[in-house]
């Protein structure tokens, strides 16, 4: 990602100690499956992953999930597949929510977690960051609700085993971000997708950072949904005027523009926009 007009003063504040619980719940577990599912945002893989995972599940037969692909760039997404291959990593695009991209996902699994020791159902443990789509990829593939969902981080709030017919065990934990979040461009990235709570930072900062991004490298798709009169205007202010958003007085609501903004981006309705390319 390259902003080249954000200088907004934009910082995250909070305190991650359920995350260090949720790092210890994973360790714990992870001698128990035979296989990790690692979920990441398609239009962040990297940036969408856990280093943490890395640490302690290095040599756990594992695959990468490129969630939501759906609201990413599918070019940019292939490339990634080709990146993570040559770095021995199998890599799938799907979208939980549609289901595409997972026909094939059990027998994938099932051969990833290679000769066992014991006979039954494979297990496997879905993990990754926040609002990445972990609840809504056990619930496409178990065949029904089976965890709850939402588009908010922090739905899953303990462990949950499921079965997936009699072949297949899911074990569903907490996201894990990292304890610190020391690079700036990461963490913008995780805010624009939603994996870090609207609460802990300034929304209407990282909605003007969000804004000054989709200018720099998708003035086209920012012009068409937003209908704005000139890149060159205040784009929240805009925003506001276009949706009729007026607090007491009649001045623009910049707090309301900002939501919007970031929620139609979260939702793919600005475009198929990936923010993180391979180097």
């Amino acid at each position: 990602m390259n902003n080249n007009n954000d200088n907004t003063d934009f910082n995250i504040h909070w305190y991650p100690g359920h995350m260090a619980k949720t790092r210890r719940m994973i360790e714990e577990n992870l001698k128990l499956v035979d296989v990790l599912a690692e979920i990441t945002d398609a239009r962040i893989p990297e940036a969408g992953r856990n280093p943490v995972l890395n640490e302690i599940a290095q040599n756990k037969p594992r695959i990468l999930l490129l969630n939501k692909c759906d609201y990413a760039d599918s070019s940019i997404t292939k490339s990634w597949i080709d990146y993570y291959a040559k770095n021995g990593l199998t890599a799938v695009a799907c979208d939980a929510r549609s289901g595409r991209g997972l026909k094939n996902i059990v027998p994938l699994l099932e051969k990833t977690a290679g000769p066992r020791k014991y006979a039954g159902a494979v297990r496997v443990m879905v993990a990754g960051i926040p609002n990445a789509g972990k609840s809504s990829f056990i619930n496409r593939i178990a065949g029904g609700r089976k965890t709850a969902v939402g588009d908010r981080p922090g739905v899953t709030r303990g462990k949950q085993w499921i079965a997936v017919g009699k072949t297949i065990e899911l074990l569903d934990l907490p996201g894990i971000l990292p304890p610190k979040l020391d690079n700036r461009e990461t963490a913008l990235m995780l805010a624009y997708t939603g994996a870090v709570r609207d609460e802990v930072m300034d929304s209407v900062a990282l909605a003007y950072s969000l804004a000054g991004f989709l200018k720099e490298h998708h003035p086209e798709k920012l012009n068409e949904r937003y209908k704005l009169i000139s890149m060159n205007s205040d784009i929240l202010i805009s925003v506001a005027k276009v949706r009729g958003m007026v607090v007491k007085g009649g001045n623009p609501d910049i707090e309301r523009a900002a939501s919007a903004l970031l929620d139609e981006f979260r939702g793919g309705k600005i475009g198929k926009i990936t923010i993180q390319s391979p180097v």
